[in-house]
């Protein structure tokens, strides 16, 4: 009998080994210590995956956490913009090295390699896959104590490689009020079922308006479907985001670190327990 060469795609042999499960799982960079990872998904976009990104890691680095962001979202990156970062990522021989926000939170978004923040990413899924795979195996990280992932919409492409390649150790799910959003959120919660990525729960964003007046909360799209769609799936609703003019004003001004509110004071313990 020859020597075996671990090499299955040129044997033929019915042996053990073949029948074990390889794990796709990449090794993050040797200059990075990532302890905790977050994924924030959804099935659709709009929804606010990169607002409720923003504000988690924000909370994290208030609570002493040494915090990162990988911006997932290859073709629609809005992270950068949130934090008010125009600079370019540099690199050096050992690889790429992420960009530090004013409170010194690391990120690296595609954003923060091209010249002109508003060229489209006009890439095949293949390349984009590829692209966050990088993020993860060439950016030399440091010590992380959290990593938010801000996920693209849907469950294809990059949501799989992100979820077959990166150790995620848990999911936020992002969500709106209506129905119809809350049928294809559910897809997002399939979907992590079916990876084995355990949910720590949903937010509902712009899940309500406080009028300046008398203060009463308007639900400007409907009644809230987020607690019946958690307790179908065994989790919890983290949180409920109002419609927020300051916060917009916020990212738009690329100033989420200093925004004021704790709504999330609730969804960053548990994240991070």
């Amino acid at each position: 009998m020859s020597e075996c060469t671990h090499d299955c795609s040129s044997c033929g042999a019915n042996c053990p080994s073949r029948d074990q499960q390889q794990s796709l799982i990449e090794k993050p960079h040797a200059g990075s210590n990532i302890k905790k990872v977050i994924a924030v998904m959804s099935g659709k976009g709009g929804v606010g995956k990169s607002l409720v990104t923003a504000l988690l890691a924000v909370m994290a680095q208030r609570e002493g956490y040494k915090t990162a962001i990988l911006d997932a979202d290859v073709t629609g990156p809005s992270i950068p913009k949130a934090f008010g970062m125009k600079e370019t990522a540099m690199g050096n021989e050992e690889g790429i090295l992420p960009v530090e926000s004013r409170t010194g939170i690391k990120m690296m978004s595609v954003n923060l390699l091209l010249e002109d923040e508003t060229a489209p990413v006009v890439w095949r899924g293949p390349v984009i896959a590829g692209t966050v795979k990088q993020f993860w195996t060439d950016v030399l990280w440091g010590d992380i104590d959290v990593m938010f992932i801000d996920m693209p919409p849907g469950t294809g492409d990059v949501p799989l490689t992100v979820f077959q390649s990166v150790p995620v150790d848990g999911a936020v799910v992002v969500t709106t009020p209506q129905a119809l959003v809350g049928m294809i959120v559910e897809k997002a919660m399939n979907m992590a079922d079916m990876m084995k990525i355990p949910v720590k729960g949903l937010v509902e964003n712009m899940s309500y308006a406080v009028c300046p007046d008398c203060g009463k909360h308007v639900d400007v799209f409907g009644e809230s479907h987020a607690d019946e769609i958690a307790q179908r799936f065994g989790t919890q609703v983290l949180a409920k985001l109002p419609i927020s003019l300051k916060l917009a004003a916020a990212c738009d001004a690329g100033l989420i670190e200093l925004f004021e509110g704790d709504w999330l004071n609730d969804a960053i313990r548990e994240i991070l327990k």
